[in-house]
């Protein structure tokens, strides 16, 4: 009898000529309206962008442009009023209950300004999590926790709580946790908002090897400029529009700009 596992597996599997090439995701017309009583609020008003597999894209706007709108669009965290989203060539629109928590567990790692660790757990145990929610046994589950923190620099740290540890480290463990369930996707909300110069540094020096390393594509929402440079193109998100896709060559930052 097939399972609902294998059953979402089936799905994403049959776009799996695409799966190692192309477009991992793409946005076609995505619009969001909030009902507030009789007003409405126009949080995206047709947004069209394919994003490459592997690539490294931040996402840049002012508060209520929109961004973040489009972040939980791409992530499968809500759905769009009108357009379609698709992540491997599947409509997650269509996807059921099951389907989209498979999606969020599985597909997407995703990583929080805030950190949102378990404080009572271990940072073993909070990278551990998700792979209990995906049926991992426990002895696997450790031995890959444990290999995901060595990745991050904190193998030595497996066992403190996140109490103790500085908010770089934290977010180090929650980048750990994101990578769990090995997803194809990272999503990063303002990864470095927290933080100050030199650890946001740090952090995003980690995203770049880890794209280079593990060929994940990372998407942020931020508003640090620092992450340009550091980024392969661009999203300029403003009023609910984009209104300008481009690579850090091409605005010409200097390292003085974003310092």
């Amino acid at each position: 009898m097939t399972t609902q596992t294998e059953t979402v597996d089936q799905i994403f599997d049959a776009a799996s000529s695409s799966r190692h090439s192309g477009f991992v995701i793409r946005s076609v017309d995505i619009r969001r309206v909030y009902q507030m009583g009789d007003s409405e609020t126009h949080a995206l008003r047709g947004v069209t962008l394919d994003i490459e597999r592997g690539e490294y894209m931040s996402i840049m706007g002012p508060s209520g442009s929109g961004k973040s709108t489009f972040f939980n669009m791409i992530g499968g965290l809500d759905k769009p009023t009108a357009g379609k989203v698709y992540i491997d060539q599947v409509d997650i629109a269509q996807l059921d209950p099951y389907e989209l928590a498979w999606l969020r567990c599985r597909k997407v790692g995703y990583i929080f300004q805030s950190f949102n660790l378990i404080q009572v757990m271990s940072c073993l145990e909070n990278v551990m999590l998700p792979m209990s929610f995906a049926g991992l046994d426990s002895e696997k589950a450790r031995d890959k926790a444990m290999d995901i923190l060595d990745k991050v620099g904190l193998g030595d740290r497996a066992l403190h709580k996140p109490q103790e540890m500085s908010g770089g480290q934290q977010q180090r463990v929650a980048i750990a946790r994101s990578l769990a369930n090995s997803p194809d996707i990272l999503l990063a909300d303002e990864p470095t908002g927290n933080l100050d110069l030199r650890t946001g540094e740090e952090i995003i020096e980690l995203f770049v090897k880890l794209r280079d390393d593990l060929g994940v594509t990372i998407i942020t929402a931020t508003h640090d400029l620092k992450m340009l440079r550091a980024s392969d193109r661009v999203v300029w998100i403003d009023d609910g529009l984009i209104t300008k896709v481009t690579t850090p060559d091409e605005m010409n930052i200097e390292i003085s700009e974003i310092h």
